[in-house]
């Protein structure tokens, strides 16, 4: 998930102290570890053990491509188009239900794709009550008899996806419109533009950098995608890893794969910032008070609460609702001590990888502020970069180097101590929370920046001139000072590690189970129903960000008042 941040980064001045060059070896060492994925990936790929690149590129690959591609472009065009479009009629529109609106239309972000997907196709499969009580109503006893669109087809895929996923478009074009100068809008309508007229010519090629980072977002996610496209038979680039590694047992030909994987993703970053190369936009002057409203009537009244509403029922509403009634009538089967175990399991290790992402984060964040070299800032953009890799694919890059470590420390100690050390790092929690933060990293990083961008270096120097060293000065001015960012961070942290099911699914330990991979096991078994309160409980857990990212946008706009 982003962060909406509206500061402007003040670059503090090097500080040349001995304790100041230790947080810089400190940040250096950090970030290659966290790297050590990435370069794991690149090392297998180029080095494999059995090289079936070419029987690939013959068979399977063309094939995971073009699905990959066809769900991204149909992700994409959707989440646009739905993420735009309500983001202008709460921002700009001034209609009944409005403010319920601005903060409601987040709500899908908190169910994971692969809960929708498990929820509509229980409702509209051939066993399920939709087709039943078509086939009452009318009489059919056959399928043939009449024609209903296939839920477990491409088609499903991107709309479940879209249903999810369209927030994150939504929630920084909004903040995009919010930040935007009274004084360019005033003046198309000075020059008798209507009010879509100004949307079309105006607002939105200002929105443009926004947008393109939404949708960046949205096919990042898309990519990563596990549990929808298995469920739905869509084989994708992810779905060929798990295919070719867990299948075949072919670790370099998956390692091959995600390398596609990441061209994908380094293509997408490399769109992102081309997008936004020289387009800089900014206010003419400081009349940054409310935004004016186009007060809607009539039908075109009606018409944007009913395109409001919709993305809210069916992304999280109506499935929420379904998790709600089957959880309760089968509230005897789920609520367990199994139910507990795997909740423990997932609040344990979110917890974990939460507290040491926003630790590692702050670590990053302040040897930045104290040395603003461009080697530690390249070191420590390629560290966060673990956001944008599929967990799939960064499974991959965790869990070969942690089997090579656990074989070598076993070895030695055989030879020396006759005693088997069994598996330390891989095949454990470690490597789950390991995963975690590598992934997550970049969300809790963000929020330390983003809170210290807003400590002016002149506390820093106010603390060394009190003598105080850099350790000191992070302990007892820094911290304090950003402790709501640093928890914003984490709790961002904290819901996406809940919710992640491909690196968890690959790493966890023998008889391990969080509530994504229990929800996912029996759900995919056609048992939603026993594993509906898991579900919930993951929706409700999610529900925290919302919270967090509709105050933030809200109190985005310069001179607004936070009281």
């Amino acid at each position: 998930m982003a962060t909406i941040d509206n500061t402007v980064d003040i670059k503090p001045r090097k500080i040349n102290h001995s304790s100041a060059k230790g947080w810089l070896v400190i940040a250096f060492s950090i970030a290659l570890l966290v790297m050590l994925p990435l370069l794991t990936i690149l090392w297998l790929a180029f080095n494999p053990t059995e090289n079936i690149w070419p029987h690939l590129l013959d068979t399977m690959l063309p094939r995971y491509i073009k699905n990959t591609l066809i769900l991204m472009l149909g992700v994409g065009a959707c989440t646009i188009f739905g993420g735009v479009i309500t983001a202008w009629m709460v921002t700009m529109c001034r209609f009944p239900g409005r403010a319920i609106f601005e903060w409601a239309l987040l709500l899908p972000m908190a169910v994971p794709a692969y809960v929708v997907a498990y929820v509509y196709t229980d409702l509209l499969e051939y066993a399920g009550p939709i087709q039943m009580m078509f086939r009452e109503a009318f009489g059919w006893t056959l399928k043939s008899q009449y024609y209903f669109p296939e839920i477990r087809s491409h088609g499903g895929a991107i709309l479940m996806l879209s249903l999810v996923l369209y927030p994150y478009v939504y929630m920084l074009t909004r903040a995009s419109f919010i930040q935007q100068s009274v004084c360019v809008l005033e003046a198309g309508r000075v020059l008798g533009r209507s009010p879509w007229a100004c949307f079309f010519s105006i607002a939105l090629p200002l929105a443009r950098p926004a947008l393109v980072v939404g949708v960046s977002l949205v096919l990042m996610e898309t990519l990563n995608d596990f549990g929808t496209i298995d469920f739905f038979g869509v084989h994708t680039l992810t779905a060929g890893v798990f295919d070719v590694w867990m299948t075949q047992g072919n670790i370099g030909g998956a390692a091959q794969i995600a390398m596609v994987m990441l061209v994908f993703v380094i293509g997408l970053l490399w769109i992102e910032r081309a997008s936004r190369k020289g387009q800089r936009y900014h206010g003419t002057s400081s009349k940054y008070q409310a935004l004016p409203g186009f007060k809607l009537r009539g039908w075109k009244m009606w018409a944007a609460i009913w395109i409001c509403s919709i993305p809210i029922f069916f992304g999280f509403i109506l499935p929420a609702g379904v998790l709600l009634f089957y959880a309760v009538g089968h509230w005897e089967v789920s609520w367990t001590t199994q139910f507990f175990e795997y909740a423990r399991n997932s609040l344990l290790l979110s917890a974990s990888a939460a507290s040491i992402a926003v630790s590692i984060g702050v670590v990053l964040a302040y040897a930045l502020r104290l040395h603003g070299t461009k080697g530690l800032t390249v070191a420590t953009r390629l560290a966060s970069v673990g956001y944008a890799i599929p967990g799939a694919v960064l499974a991959i890059g965790v869990l070969v180097p942690f089997a090579w470590m656990d074989n070598t420390i076993d070895g030695i100690m055989r030879a020396q101590f006759d005693f088997s050390t069994g598996l330390i790092l891989s095949g454990t929690a470690f490597a789950i929370i390991f995963a975690y933060v590598v992934r997550f990293l970049a969300v809790g990083l963000g929020g330390v920046e983003a809170g210290l961008s807003k400590v002016t270096p002149h506390m820093d120097d106010a603390a060394r001139s009190l003598g105080a060293t850099p350790s000191a000065a992070l302990k007892l001015v820094h911290l304090p000072m950003i402790r709501s960012a640093i928890l914003g961070g984490g709790i961002l942290v904290f819901v996406d590690a809940m919710k992640e099911l491909p690196a968890t699914l690959i790493l966890r330990p023998f008889n391990f189970d969080t509530l994504a991979t229990y929800v996912y096991q029996f759900a995919s078994d056609e048992l939603l129903e026993e594993c509906a309160l898991g579900a919930l409980t993951i929706v409700i857990v999610g529900i925290l960000p919302v919270i967090l990212l509709s105050k933030a946008i809200r109190t985005s706009r310069p001179g607004h008042d936070n009281s």
